[in-house]
């Protein structure tokens, strides 16, 4: 599985604008197989600061993603930033719930 996460600071001036693209971007996400969840999120500490997440299991898809129209649209964005966004991308090659909590738990230290 393929992580995106980026984390930018948008003026209170361009908030509304670059959430409606976010949506957007989102919302045609949400169409596509291999894209298993597209978040938005905002820092508690800071309105100005938005996460946008999306989780991929196509490699080759995310790639398609990145060449796309939708994801010039996420670069727009990121122009409107007074500076850099934090950008990853992080490959998952396993995932665990709560069984890791619960083994963690189960042995005495």
């Amino acid at each position: 599985m393929d992580l995106v996460t980026i984390r930018v600071t948008i003026p209170p001036a361009k908030r509304g604008e670059a959430l409606r693209i976010l949506r957007s971007i989102a919302e045609m996400n949400s169409v596509q197989l291999s894209c298993v969840s597209c978040r938005i999120y905002q820092d508690i500490q800071d309105n100005n600061v938005l996460m946008f997440e999306e989780r991929w299991t196509s490699e080759e898809d995310l790639k398609d993603h990145l060449r796309s129209d939708e994801f010039r649209n996420l670069l727009m964005v990121l122009e409107m930033a007074p500076e850099s966004p934090d950008i990853r991308f992080d490959t998952i090659s396993s995932s665990t719930g709560i069984e890791t909590v619960e083994k963690a738990r189960s042995f005495p230290r």
